[in-house]
């Protein structure tokens, strides 16, 4: 386990700003890309990445390290990635997928739509309460069938925290009383994030990396839970069979699981390989 694995998290890491767009087009610096024949410039090639929301920081920061290392442009399409892999299957286009959990791979690699896959970094739950805590909220998910907490977690159907929501509550016996006693279901991790901003439920279930971006982390805290009910999540990033580019995706991959990627990921709350080998190495 990690060492003060129940602190409360909200000051680490120096993040961007995430746009509110759907979706984020990056343009490369000042690249030429220019057809030798014709003296003309050439449309420089376009890359399709599908990334869950609560990643889209880091992945904005690669996307824009090889947008000038490969004179390409870059779009990101952000959602639940639950919603994005029924997007994929239905449009049959684009290059890359980065889900909030490695199970949305397996059923990409099922479908046939996977071609290659690495991994990125590691994520985990939490319990995120308002900044400085003022319940005294415990790292218990026991306090999801009390109902005197407002409490609001994401639809297990529409994306990765929703399914994590419903293992921490199976795991800890409580899954027919937390259903019960939530105000909503959410759609994804954002949503959960206003909700605790402003004042409309007093817990949440989220990932521990958004409590730690620029824009959260003064008003948000996250609570560790225990991984016997909520295991560490694997970030993998996976290169689709539709894409026009492979040379350019495969270098994005390579990228995003190097020491600039780890770098990047790290600086937005997500947990490195040697962060987790050594958490694993605690248990």
């Amino acid at each position: 386990m990690m060492k003060n694995r129940n602190r409360v998290f909200g000051e680490q890491g120096k993040n961007k700003a995430i746009l509110s767009l759907i979706v984020i087009v990056f343009f490369a610096g000042s690249c030429n890309f220019f057809d030798n024949d014709n003296n003309k410039q050439k449309e420089k090639p376009e890359l399709l990445v599908y990334c869950g929301i609560t990643m889209i920081n880091p992945m904005q920061e690669v996307a824009e390290y090889v947008e000038k290392e490969k004179c390409c442009i870059i779009r990101i399409t952000k959602g639940g990635s639950g919603n994005l892999l029924n997007a994929i299957k239905i449009n049959k286009t684009g290059d890359l997928y980065l889900p909030g959990s490695y199970s949305y791979i397996l059923q990409g690699k099922e479908a046939g739509i996977i071609d290659t896959s690495q991994l990125v970094g590691y994520n985990m739950a939490a319990i995120v309460v308002p900044k400085g805590n003022p319940l005294n909220i415990s790292n218990d998910p026991i306090v999801f069938a009390d109902n005197k907490y407002k409490t609001i977690f994401a639809d297990p159907n529409s994306g990765s925290i929703g399914r994590m929501a419903a293992t921490i509550f199976e795991k800890r016996g409580i899954k027919d009383e937390a259903l019960y006693n939530a105000m909503r279901l959410s759609t994804d991790s954002k949503d959960i994030t206003k909700a605790i901003i402003n004042g409309e439920a007093d817990i949440g279930i989220n990932w521990i990396a958004t409590t730690q971006w620029k824009e959260n982390r003064d008003k948000l805290d996250g609570i560790i839970i225990d991984e016997k009910y909520a295991p560490v999540k694997k970030l993998v990033l996976s290169r689709l069979i539709y894409s026009k580019h492979p040379e350019i995706a495969g270098f994005f991959i390579e990228t995003a699981a190097g020491p600039i990627g780890e770098l990047i990921f790290s600086n937005y709350g997500f947990i490195n390989h040697f962060e987790h080998y050594h958490s694993s190495q605690k248990q």
